[in-house]
């Protein structure tokens, strides 16, 4: 009886409930969307890089060498030597490594060197493989690929011809030799769409002619001899390593920061990243504060709305009161509208918000790097769902005590 009451006499203002719920639902849509992109960032932050076990470079602090190592920020403090490499890929723990070498730079853009192990090893989002978009993985010693943002934002396609920088920050060209565009990757929303990618002898070749930094006046050595020189790297800067069992992983970290023959450090790739993440989380605190103040200032706004209703219905409570409902039963009307409003809103919201994620999510992966989570329901959003529900009946009330005391004090009340 009660619920069928409350049910008709939100029918009976459905313009104004309407408007309510359309006002609540675009709140907490907003509150929801936030909750869900703050989360997103986070997982797709510390999915930057997966399944690899280790990285190791020269000595340095962990997050130091995961910025310039996976985000190609900052640059090493120091490069590894070939030799000590190989000592690393020959220890019967390892199953593959991936070296990198950095330095150099195109236009702004990062220049790696490695091998083509680079792109069936380094995975992402929780195992997923670099592809390539257009053409093909570099064949000649002069081929380069490239990050799906390089492509995009320089408007390169294959057989663009490019030249390497020497540096970042550097007026001095390999112009020399020049390199050819033979792939473009797909977008990733890693670090890897803003990098330009060459063989390891590539980089070894444009430094043929180059000494402590500088170029060596006067020499110039043809290309053809550069191809007939052997270009095996005398240092890289760092390695992706995997280990053939995870039980081995902290016995080869502890060699790799032994090593006697050079200070190395090695790296877990996850706890890096973690690490990373609370120096620059501030945004997923900000995030969350705003996440709080939007539920709140719905919460709020769900009650002023109640109030302003007040003294508009005071003649519909005293009808109520007429008819024999006591006090406590119009308190109750109240508080049971607020519950159906709280349901509706929160179903209206629901519809828009996933609708909207749904047509927003590939935009959003292609230009922010976020994989927003999609899901219908999580646990998270379901708890979310009950506590404000929860807090709608608390915030309700105050305005179902109002209009308590208005019903005794409009009287009307039937005495037998």
């Amino acid at each position: 009886m009660l619920i069928k009451l409350s049910i008709s006499s939100l029918y009976a203002r459905a313009l104004t409930v309407s408007m309510t719920v359309v006002a609540i639902s675009l709140s907490l849509m907003l509150y929801m969307s936030v909750e869900k992109l703050r989360t997103s960032a986070y997982t797709s932050f510390t999915d930057t890089i997966s399944q690899t076990d280790l990285i190791i470079g020269a000595r340095a602090s962990s997050v130091q060498l995961l910025l310039y190592s996976v985000f190609r920020i900052g640059n090493a403090t120091n490069n590894i030597t070939w030799e000590s490499y190989q000592d690393l890929e020959n220890k019967e723990e390892v199953d593959w490594t991936v070296p990198i070498s950095l330095g150099d730079s195109h236009k702004g853009f990062r220049v790696m060197g490695t091998n083509k192990e680079f792109f069936s090893r380094y995975k992402y989002r929780g195992g997923q493989s670099i592809n390539i978009q257009k053409g093909n993985l570099f064949e000649d010693l002069y081929d380069v690929v490239l990050g799906a943002g390089v492509a995009e934002k320089l408007d390169y396609s294959i057989d663009t011809p490019l030249i390497v920088s020497h540096g970042l920050r550097s007026f001095s060209d390999h112009d020399d030799q020049p390199f050819r565009v033979s792939g473009i990757l797909e977008k990733t929303g890693t670090p890897v769409d803003n990098t330009v990618i060459v063989s390891l002898a590539a980089i070894e070749a444009i430094h043929v002619d180059w000494s402590t930094g500088a170029k060596i006046p006067g020499q110039q050595t043809p290309i053809e001899e550069i191809r007939k020189m052997d270009l095996t790297p005398k240092n890289i800067t760092a390695v992706l390593v995997g280990v053939k069992s995870k039980l081995s992983i902290f016995n080869l970290q502890r060699w790799v920061n032994e090593y006697p023959e050079e200070a190395m450090t090695a790296i877990l790739p996850g706890a890096a990243l973690q690490e990373l993440w609370r120096v620059v989380g501030v945004v997923e605190n900000l995030l969350l504060g705003i996440s709080i103040v939007v539920i709140f200032t719905t919460l709020v706004g769900m009650a002023a709305i109640m109030f302003s209703s007040l003294n508009e219905r005071r003649r519909e409570m005293a009808i109520w009161r007429a008819m024999g409902a006591s006090p406590s039963i119009v308190m109750g009307l109240l508080m049971l509208e607020a519950i159906f409003i709280a349901l509706l809103s929160i179903m209206l919201s629901v519809i828009l918000l996933f609708g909207a994620l749904n047509i927003l999510q590939p935009w959003i992966d292609y230009n922010y790097g976020i994989l927003v989570n999609v899901e219908f329901f999580t646990l998270r959003d379901i708890y979310v769902f009950i506590m404000f529900i929860i807090s709608s009946i608390i915030v309700s009330l105050l305005p179902a005590v109002r209009a308590y005391w208005f019903s005794i004090n409009d009287g009307m009340s039937i005495k037998v």
